[in-house]
């Protein structure tokens, strides 16, 4: 692992880090930047770094840095891992942190297991057992050669085909090794060259199979190995997650509600005039009226699209003179594609600020990046702290249950209109997000940036106390909208499912979605059917979830103990 401090800023490609393979920015200090590529400054620096000793976890990262007689927080996004491959950045300079066996990838990766089949497991246990039976029979067959010799071998009268020239042990003894050869007969040696035949025939009809290949992509069923095809018809459960597996993972911008107003259900399919807008995808379609009030200038409108067009970790470039967003996750990309076709554009970004041409006003407008407060799958929420025109603002996206709490009553306005709006987008099967934003005072900012600067450069419990703060200044914030995003089901799926629970296959699908929305992708995708009784189980703590399970399964259990004595009457009733 390696700490970088002298790059603008770039986008990391993790291949087969963890499990996935993704984008991920990483950027260094602000103070470092001044190295730049000086190979003399580079020479003279002697600053510190303070950091956690070696672990496996691949998204965590506790440091700091001592330079110059002050310490400067470092976390994951100052770090490189080793694996990964730069992707917008020619050159870096950075200070090795782990090295060989203490790299977090060398620590996250444990013994290969190596998988057996069960069909191995028999055959290998039978022939164990036939190889103990085998030295069983030579240990009888010793034994009775032994005898004889000690009977037999030293009688004149008894005519042998050798002579005996040896002990009657030593006889008995060589005799064994013509009784093996006679039995070797009994190990079936052939069996494991026929079993490896039959998988090979196995693999090459997968291989084969036409119903499995993919056309668009041009891509064939591939049997990597011939060990575990047998296993295929064998499997009890499945285990998946929704995103990216069982939908395309391209995320597309549906809907939206802005100050009450509901956005997205459209009339007029024709596609909205792009001539005020060069930077517009070309597929873009949507509500013609929330166009038409984004070159209006309204006020709700252009906050709302700022918390998209500011409120991510996205980079822009351009490429073959067009402009691209590289972002960490699609719905990121969704959102700030969808800034960009309603005239919000993000030209340019640095750590310390970002550009966005606002097409409507005619103007570029230049924000100052002060804080980022990250989003964690415990947060719910992401935020960002920028500066314009001397206005210190925080900008805010997440998780409903993560933003109601933290609303103002008195500026959030049309929350219950926002809800049901929620609602209905969840039952739609999209996925929903809450923004809202706060003005912050000077003074304001200036002590919590304090306490945010102690917690950062703490070396224990680092994440909890940067919470604490992140939490403190994400008080009272204003409403004003709530996006909805669709991803789509894969070809194929729905059926799929289908026949799995025909196979009698029990299918878990993971998901981090509103309830709503779970059960809507349950039913869309033939999960969940009308004739199924659905348990729902949320509660707040674990000891609550354990009582509402176990209550859960004796309902479950008296429902099959009723429908077992009905099955019984029915067939009691037809005997009769």
């Amino acid at each position: 692992c390696a700490c970088f401090f002298n790059v603008v800023c770039s986008v990391v490609y993790f291949p087969s880090l963890n499990s996935e393979t993704n984008l991920k920015v990483r950027q260094p200090l602000p103070q470092t930047t001044e190295l730049s590529d000086n190979e003399a400054q580079l020479f003279n620096f002697n600053g510190c770094i303070e950091c956690e000793p070696p672990n496996n976890r691949l998204h965590k990262f506790v440091g700091k840095l001592a330079w110059k007689g002050k310490s400067y927080a470092l976390d994951n996004s100052n770090v490189l891992l080793r694996g990964c491959r730069l992707r917008n950045t020619k050159w870096m300079y950075g200070l090795v942190i782990y090295a060989g066996h203490d790299t977090k990838l060398v620590q996250n990766s444990g013994r290969t297991r190596f998988k057996r089949t069960h069909l191995d497991q028999t055959v290998n246990n039978l022939v164990l057992l036939i190889i103990l039976f085998l030295c069983f029979l030579l240990f009888c067959c010793f034994l009775g050669s032994l005898i004889f010799e000690m009977l037999y071998g030293t009688n004149p009268a008894v005519e042998t085909f050798l002579p005996r020239e040896y002990h009657p042990l030593v006889t008995a003894l060589l005799q064994i090794f013509s009784n093996m050869i006679v039995l070797n007969t009994f190990v079936p040696i052939s069996l494991y060259v026929s079993v490896e035949a039959i998988r090979l025939g196995l693999s090459l009809l997968i291989n084969w199979d036409k119903k499995m290949y993919y056309e668009p992509n041009d891509v064939p069923a591939i049997a990597r190995t011939t060990t575990l095809n047998e296993e295929l018809g064998q499997i009890e459960y499945v285990f998946t997650d929704k995103t990216g597996t069982l939908t395309e993972n391209i995320m597309t911008f549906s809907k939206c509600s802005i100050s009450g107003n509901k956005y997205g259900d459209m009339t007029d399919m024709s596609a909205p005039s792009t001539d005020w807008n060069e930077f517009a995808d070309e597929d873009f379609s949507c509500d013609h009226r929330l166009v038409s009030r984004c070159k209006e200038r309204e006020a709700d409108c252009e906050e709302f699209f700022k918390v998209l067009c500011l409120c991510h970790t996205v980079l822009p470039a351009v490429e073959n003179g067009k402009l691209v967003y590289n972002a960490q996750s699609p719905d990121e990309a969704a959102l700030i594609s969808a800034a960009k076709n309603y005239g919000f554009v993000l030209k340019d970004r640095s750590p310390f600020t970002m550009t966005v041409d606002m097409l409507a006003r005619g103007t570029k407008m230049d924000y100052e990046v002060l804080n980022i407060l990250d989003f964690s799958s415990e947060r719910k929420r992401m935020s960002v702290i920028v500066k314009s025109e001397d206005k210190i603002t925080l900008y805010c996206k997440g998780a409903d249950c993560a933003i109601i709490p933290r609303l103002s009553k008195a500026t959030s306005r049309n929350l219950h209109t926002t809800q049901e709006h929620l609602t209905e987008y969840a039952r739609e099967g999209l996925r929903t997000l809450m923004i809202a934003k706060k003005d912050i005072c000077e003074e304001d900012y200036g002590k919590w940036l304090e306490e945010y600067l102690r917690a950062s450069i703490a070396q224990t419990d680092r994440d909890y106390k940067l919470g604490l703060v992140y939490n403190k200044i994400e008080q009272g914030l204003t409403l004003l909208g709530a996006t909805a995003i669709e991803d789509k089901l894969q070809d194929g799926v729905p059926d799929t499912i289908a026949n799995l629970a025909k196979a009698n296959i029990k299918v878990w699908m993971i998901t981090g979605d509103q309830l709503d929305t779970a059960v809507n992708i349950g039913f869309s995708c033939k999960l969940l059917t009308e004739t199924m009784k659905i348990f729902v189980i949320n509660e707040d703590t674990q000891q609550e979830a354990v009582k509402a399970l176990c209550n859960t399964r004796k309902d479950i259990l008296s429902a099959l103990e009723k429908k077992a004595e009905e099955c019984d009457l029915e067939r009691t009733g037809g005997e009769r």
